[in-house]
């Protein structure tokens, strides 16, 4: 094969790994070393960032083994019945490219997926055979994702664990009925099934690393899983509820979310539009206040509306309390940090500094107006040395009041 039909693919193959969103990716300016002038590209087709546990932002290699597929999901573009140019990758062809750009300094690590070609156990062999290939005989020991396909057999699903840094199941879609329709050929029980088998695992490498310093590893840093948001009818009410049983259910690290985007020929059971992409964002700060702000799933869909969704004009913190503004106002000086914590415009830095300062001060408004945003956000809902909100929390018109235009939507978590 030559290089130009291996970059080709390259580019085929990376493409169709782009709608896979949990390994996160950032923008940057495009520069290029194509007219010979320098060294390195920031468009090599398949480098993505993603963000280690340490918080490191690390370039990885994001591609498919294949897009070549057996199954026929409505909503992907790999899908048997898409129209789209199909490549493949041999394990040693990526082995191979990962180590070359690893030696170029693009990436720092592999995200590799694939389509299901022949069957599932044969996949997820091919995935397997390509992280043992770098870890056994280049002895790489960067960063690998691996994704892992519930069909196959529990031992290639081990075997996944002990190459990779973390493995993850796609759930694809937040209820049993909306995978039943959209993708006949997979099971929501067998994907419930083989997570469990990853956490347990996962469990029992952690609990033998405590005893035998030796004991191998399994997925260190975890399990995740994605869902596709859009496709199907669920409300932002059930994928919230469908998340936070995943979480407690299989200890997942992250639970990713991908607004649908059409397809070309797209299957007619699918949304001829795509869901507004604050749509999106509207989960993933639900999802940050149930992981970091100690709210409990069902106080997050209490902050949606009679339909079951999300306001997409403001933040779930604040929209939940606009609702329940008999919990406010909270006293800065006294509440304790889960209160606080609650607070629209108060972040976990925010609070964690606030909490510092009043060992040794009295805090008052203008204190809090060095550690946010914007104060004008969080006075209805404080007391502070010089400051009560008096009937101002009440009003009718407060969201009104506190909202700002679409152009300058506070952020929930600014500091």
């Amino acid at each position: 094969m030559d290089r130009r039909s291996l970059s080709h693919r390259l580019s085929v193959l990376a493409d169709a790994a782009k709608y896979d969103a949990s390994c996160a990716s950032s923008g940057t300016a495009k520069r290029n070393s194509a007219n010979g002038k320098g060294i390195g590209s920031t468009e090599g087709m398949g480098i993505c960032h993603a963000y280690a546990p340490d918080g490191r932002c690390i370039s990885l290699l994001k591609i498919l083994l294949t897009n070549l597929c057996i199954f026929d999901c409505h909503y992907c573009i790999n899908r048997k019945s898409s129209n789209v140019e199909r490549a493949r990758f041999t394990p040693q062809e990526v082995a191979d490219l990962t180590l070359s750009f690893y030696r170029r300094n693009y990436i720092e690590g592999l995200f590799l997926s694939s389509g299901i070609v022949k069957s599932s156990n044969h996949t997820m062999e091919q995935l397997v055979e390509t992280a043992r290939i770098l870890r056994e005989e280049h002895d790489f020991r960067g960063y690998i994702h691996l994704k892992a396909i519930p069909e196959a057999d529990p031992e290639l699903l081990d075997a996944a664990g002990r190459l990779a840094d973390r493995v993850s199941i796609n759930v694809e879609l937040p209820t049993q009925a909306g995978l039943t329709r959209l993708a006949p050929d997979k099971s929501a029980p067998q994907i419930e099934q083989a997570m469990g088998g990853l956490k347990d695992a996962i469990v029992e490498a952690k609990d033998a690393k405590k005893r035998f310093r030796s004991a191998p590893q399994f997925a260190p840093a975890g399990q995740s899983t994605q869902m596709i948001v859009g496709a199907d009818g669920a409300s932002d009410v059930a994928i919230i509820g469908r998340a936070s049983g995943l979480y407690q259910a299989h200890r997942l690290r992250r639970v990713y979310y991908s607004a649908f985007s059409p397809i070309p020929d797209a299957s007619a059971v699918l949304p001829l539009k795509r869901p507004p992409l604050i749509r999106e964002h509207r989960l993933y700060q639900s999802d940050w206040l149930i992981r970091f702000y100690g709210y409990g799933a069902r106080e997050v869909q209490d902050a949606a509306e009679a339909d079951g969704m999300l306001p997409l004009d403001i933040d779930p913190k604040l929209a939940w309390a606009l609702r329940f503004r008999e919990r406010f106002p909270v006293d800065v000086n006294r509440a304790p940090r889960e209160a606080l914590l609650r607070v629209p415009g108060l972040g976990v830095k925010a609070v964690d500094a606030l909490i510092a300062a009043r060992r040794h001060r009295t805090v008052r408004l203008a204190d809090l107006a060095r550690l946010t945003v914007s104060v004008a956000k969080i006075r209805p809902f404080i007391v502070a040395a010089d400051w009560r909100p008096t009937a101002l929390t009440d009003r009718v018109d407060l969201k009104a009041l506190i909202t700002p235009s679409a152009q300058e939507q506070l952020e929930l978590f600014a500091a």
